[in-house]
C-alpha cells in the first residue's frame, strides 16, 4: 500500500493565472513541468487532487476534463482532503511549531501566483 500525497487544484496543478473564473472555468496552461513531477510522485505515492470545484458534478467534471486534456494522471479527485503523508498547497504556511508570529505570517501571506 502507498501512502497519498495531496496536491491542490488550483494554483499547483493549474497555473491559475487568471484567478477564479467560476467552477467550471479554468482557462489557464498547467504549471510549467507539474505533469512530469506528479508521474515521478506517482511511482511512490497514490496522487490525490483537491479541489472546492468538486462539490458540484459539472466542477468535478471540469477537473477531470482538465486533467485528461492535459494528459495528467492521478489516482483520485476529490472535493475534501483526505489523510495523507504530505499536502500541496499554493495557499498554505508551513507551522515550523512556533505559534509566535503565526499571525504576521498569515497577514503578510501572498501564494506564488500573486507574487
Amino acid at each position: 500500500m502507498k501512502y497519498t500525497v495531496v496536491l491542490d487544484f488550483d494554483g499547483v496543478i493549474h497555473s491559475y493565472s487568471s484567478g477564479w473564473r467560476g467552477k467550471t472555468c479554468i482557462p489557464d496552461p498547467p504549471v510549467p513541468g507539474i505533469r512530469e513531477e506528479i508521474d515521478k510522485i506517482r511511482k511512490f505515492y497514490d496522487v490525490v487532487v483537491v479541489s472546492t470545484r468538486c462539490d458540484t458534478q459539472e466542477g468535478m467534471d471540469a477537473v477531470k476534463a482538465y486533467l485528461k486534456q492535459n494528459a495528467i494522471e492521478v489516482d483520485a479527485i476529490m472535493k475534501e482532503k483526505p489523510p495523507a503523508i504530505a499536502y500541496v498547497d499554493d495557499r498554505a504556511i508551513c507551522f515550523d511549531g512556533k505559534a509566535n508570529g503565526l499571525l504576521d505570517k498569515i497577514v503578510s501571506f501572498k501564494p506564488w501566483t500573486e507574487k
